[in-house]
């Protein structure tokens, strides 16, 4: 739960903002409009009055976003009430939505899977499948890589095997309850009751002690998802000891709600799906089209038949004998391999969707936080970053603005047909439910089902969370990709505004520039920065009111940091790490220019979870450098130019560039970086030798010309030539 913040906090949050604005606004007239009439009539002079003022005034307007949606941040913690478990209880106890968990992996490590898996089967939910869906290659001759994927693949029987034994015990203690038909639970019956709740308590305290601890993931995962649902049920144990002790029984039909709860958390199906086994299914490299092809078969039956490609599954009727059934559902939770889910996220989020006026609710969410206790000082800043991001999005949704962010996120089917696009590849319907256009599909999926009517909620709770990158390397990969595509969705936003306008639907001028913050913020600002670091800007254009501009909004994100558990003063470490991650903002959003001019998909970067720390291009690692030395030259330069304004931004970038360069790339792993960057290429795989057979004549590929009508163009699954054959 969130502190309820105070009065005081929230009026202060209404001052930040209209100082922000009263500060841009005097500065614009004191300044820019007041040298437009008395400064220099040169065009250069005019030039860059007109360019610097773009410059601050975009940076102005993301510094008023991030302090909107605080504001709407506040306002809703202020004011939502957790509902009460009883109520949730019975809710369910009437209605039982189904839900399948969708768990998108590619070459992820088992143990960190496995977690994910857990925390969902762990779920207080009564009706809940949980499908891993690997992207990896299903076949591979390296032992290392079979390894990896058979104990991934077991994963399911595994955990179905861990949560056999209390299923078994609490299920049949329910059948024996459920035989009563009395009104009021027997003291008998409640002293079953409790022994069960401390049984199943322990059973969790006991696996939370035998896992293998080796990170602050481990220790988060023993603490927070199996030992506070094992203290919750202790409390549970003492609130029913607590009655006998005041001769007070409980009715019946709350007992079977509180066995019920027993039940369902060690209830779940578990399975595993590799679409790439299929030729039927897109192989497209990424994690869309990895959860689109899953939801297109759900609710079917399907027989898999042999082709030249690889079997294939072809729909057959209710009544045929199939291969596999894929069961439909209500709500689709999609959820991240490295992302873990606390004890009731299922239970609130779709207790939220099923409340009346929430019928057109499409996705509800709590963007994630990262695990507490980091163990690099990288990851720990880039943990900073995620969990104000969690309060920023909490505010967007106070303003309609929510997006889907992709790491967790509880769908309701319904929504996903509405936007789903077919198209035919090769004699097969692909479906797209989840854009796969951009790197970022979650993002335009929102925009896809706000076009449709669809609404999205962040529940104001923190429920779920998420790993961070460990290194700067990983950092890299998770950063360009987040820097890509936002440029792109953007007509779409503009589409969805004049089809309000058309229809005369209300719209919000603040829900409007909530978006376009969101998905075009870190071109303009990345473009601004440059702009700032590298030309020297005339010393009449500089006001203090510009840094009175900026102020409210470091000392709001100060105290938000403060909020979330780290120190004021990381909001200088965060202004840091901003630098020398601006090349790869930069590279991102190039690439969605680039994408934009070609018309070819990028392909999906995977953020790297390995043990081991990922190698940095040396490009990456050279341009903060480059940063560094550049701000220092500035700075020495306006000094001896007496541009007193300028040298002190320059020797302020200098300084906190190199304090984040030192404390997340670190000297001895850049120097190592460079080497390998500068190194590499001069280096070639060499080929294995392959001995050479004799010449055969080639034989006729009667599959491929049974099923094609031609000859030896296609080959059955896993051979490789006409001698294979």
């Amino acid at each position: 739960m969130h502190d309820r913040p105070s009065v005081r906090k929230i009026a202060l949050s209404r001052v930040a903002i209209i100082l922000t604005v009263a500060f841009w606004v005097f500065y614009l007239i004191s300044t820019i409009i007041r040298q437009f009439y008395e400064g220099p009539k040169t065009f250069e002079f005019q030039l860059q009055s007109t360019g610097y003022l773009i410059v601050m005034t975009s940076l102005t307007f993301s510094a008023l976003m991030y302090l909107i949606a605080r504001q709407g941040a506040l306002q809703r913690f202020s004011t939502h009430v957790r509902a009460p478990r009883a109520h949730l209880d019975r809710h369910f106890s009437k209605e039982q939505p189904s839900i399948t968990v969708l768990i998108p992996s590619y070459s992820e490590e088992p143990d960190v899977v496995y977690k994910t898996m857990l925390s969902a089967a762990l779920q207080e939910y009564p009706d809940m499948r949980i499908v891993l869906l690997m992207d990896d290659k299903p076949y591979s001759t390296d032992p290392v890589t079979i390894a990896r994927l058979e104990e991934t693949r077991g994963l399911a029987r595994k955990i179905e095997k861990l949560i056999r034994k209390p299923s078994k015990r609490l299920t049949a203690s329910l059948a024996v309850f459920e035989k009563s038909k009395a009104s009021k639970v027997t003291v008998a019956q409640q002293n079953k009751l409790i022994r069960d709740y401390k049984w199943a308590a322990l059973w969790l305290r006991t696996q939370a002690d035998a896992m293998t601890v080796e990170d602050h993931v481990d220790v988060f995962f023993a603490d927070e998802v199996m030992g506070a649902l094992a203290t919750e049920l202790e409390l549970t144990a003492q609130a029913l000891t607590a009655s006998l002790e005041e001769k007070s029984t409980i009715t019946h039909q709350r007992g079977r709600e509180l066995y019920n709860r027993l039940v369902w958390i060690f209830t779940a199906k578990l399975d595993v799906f590799e679409r790439k086994r299929y030729a039927s299914l897109s192989h497209e490299a990424n994690k869309a089209m990895n959860i689109n092809s899953y939801i297109g078969l759900m609710g079917g039956k399907y027989r898999q038949q042999q082709t030249p490609e690889g079997p294939i599954l072809v729909s057959v009727s209710a009544r045929s004998k199939s291969d596999l059934i894929v069961p439909d559902s209500d709500f689709i939770l999609t959820l991240d391999a490295d992302s873990v889910l606390l004890r009731d996220y299922c239970l609130r989020l779709v207790y939220y969707a099923m409340q009346p006026g929430n019928e057109r609710v499409g996705v509800v969410q709590t963007p994630y936080s990262s695990f507490r206790g980091a163990q690099t000082r990288i990851e720990r800043l880039a943990g900073a970053t995620t969990d104000l991001q969690h309060i920023l999005h909490q505010g967007k949704t106070y303003y309609d603005a929510t997006f889907w962010v992709g790491a967790n996120a509880v769908i309701r089917k319904q929504a996903l047909e509405d936007i789903v696009e077919k198209e035919w590849i090769a004699g097969f319907e692909i479906k797209r439910y989840v854009q796969d256009r951009t790197v970022i599909e979650d993002t335009e999926s929102s925009i896809d089902l706000t076009l449709k009517g669809w609404r999205l909620i962040n529940y104001p709770e923190r429920l779920s969370y998420s790993a961070t990158p460990p290194d700067f390397g990983s950092l890299i990969v998770q950063r360009r990709r987040w820097a890509n595509g936002g440029l792109l969705i953007l007509p779409k936003l503009f589409e969805r505004l004049s089809e309000q306008r058309r229809l005369r639907q209300p719209s919000s001028y603040i829900e409007l520039f909530l978006r376009i913050n969101y998905m075009a913020s870190i071109a303009w600002a990345s473009f601004g920065l440059i702009f700032l670091l590298a030309y020297p800007y005339d010393s009449k254009l500089l006001s203090p009111l510009v840094l009175m501009a900026a102020l409210p909004y470091f000392i709001a994100m100060a105290s938000d940091l403060r909020y979330c558990g780290y120190r004021r003063s990381d909001v200088f470490r965060i202004y840091g790490f901003n630098l020398i991650l601006l090349p790869v903002n930069l590279a991102g959003v190039l690439k969605s220019i680039q994408q934009a001019i070609t018309g070819k998909k990028i392909p999906f970067a995977r953020t790297p979870k390995v043990k081991n720390r990922t190698l940095s291009p040396a490009l990456y690692v050279m341009a903060p450098i480059a940063i560094i030395v550049f701000s220092a030259f500035t700075c020495v330069r306006d000094i001896g130019a007496e541009n007193w304004p300028n040298a002190a931004f320059a020797a302020f970038n200098a300084i906190v560039a190199t304090w984040a360069f030192v404390s997340y790339v670190g000297i001895g792993n850049s120097l190592v970086d460079m080497w390998h960057g500068l190194t590499d290429w001069m280096y070639v795989d060499i080929a294995p030798k392959v001995k050479v057979s004799a010449p055969t004549s080639p034989i006729l590929n009667w599959r491929a010309v049974l099923y094609h009508g031609d000859t030896n163009k296609h080959l059955p699954l896993g051979i490789t030539n006409a001698e294979e054959a």
